[in-house]
């Protein structure tokens, strides 16, 4: 339709050779009206070629900038191409672009300016899928104290499964935190006067590969974004839009 949002996905990805085909496939068969960007994270391997095969655009970064250089040079191609709606997805098959509309719908109906796909949210229950004890009491600590800032409750805010309006973009784009970005970013989206939404998700194991959290960094991982989240709360905050 003529007047139908421009919407794109961006796939951050780092080393997801053997995965990123697929997932692109993925995409491109639920939601075909969707368009895909992969941003290829100064890969090793043939992630960018294999991505480019499957039919999505590509945009290689000349050095490793980690998820959240990554992701933000996606929202900077989105910006640049005049995109309505940005979904972000992972890279490694754990998100189902079966629920990419699920996350779309509540900025299409106008309740949202960004929206958080949760585990934890009833009607997101998945057997299949766990989420190591230690992981889970950080994301609990982190939703907790998101959801102290925003006035609302958050359950899942380290989720990378997430869409956002225009008006974020616009944000993003030029600002956007580097490190373990997710639960700033929430806090930043507010600060906008945003408003965020959870919907119901269901996770999937990470088909093969290895996860970009080493051991050492899951040691500091739950200290790192607790200082990020200190630091977020303590700069200066972005005018509303």
């Amino acid at each position: 339709m003529q007047n139908s949002p421009r919407i794109l996905t961006v796939v951050p990805a780092y080393n997801e050779g053997g995965r990123i085909g697929e997932v692109v496939a993925e995409i491109r068969e639920a939601v075909p009206e969707v368009d895909i960007v992969v941003v290829d994270d100064a890969s090793g391997d043939h992630t960018a070629r294999e991505a480019a095969r499957a039919g999505a655009r590509v945009v290689r970064l000349p050095a490793n900038l980690g998820i959240g250089g990554a992701v933000q040079a996606g929202f900077k191609f989105a910006e640049e191409h005049g995109y309505d709606i940005v979904v972000q997805v992972d890279g490694d098959g754990q998100h189902d672009p079966g629920l990419l509309r699920s996350l779309v719908d509540p900025i299409l109906r106008g309740e949202a300016d960004m929206v958080i796909g949760s585990r934890y949210v009833p009607g997101s229950e998945d057997p299949d899928y766990e989420t190591p004890l230690t992981r889970r009491l950080g994301i609990s600590l982190f939703s907790w104290i998101t959801t102290l800032v925003v006035g609302h409750r958050i359950t899942d805010v380290t989720s990378g499964f997430r869409a956002i309006n225009r008006k974020v973009l616009a944000f993003f784009a030029s600002d956007y935190p580097a490190d373990f970005p997710d639960a700033e970013a929430a806090i930043l989206v507010h600060y906008l006067g945003a408003r965020i939404h959870e919907v119901p998700v269901r996770m999937r194991p990470r088909r093969g590969g290895k996860s970009s959290t080493t051991p050492i960094k899951s040691l500091y991982y739950p200290f790192k974004v607790l200082i990020s989240i200190l630091a977020v709360l303590l700069r200066e905050r972005p005018k509303p839009v």
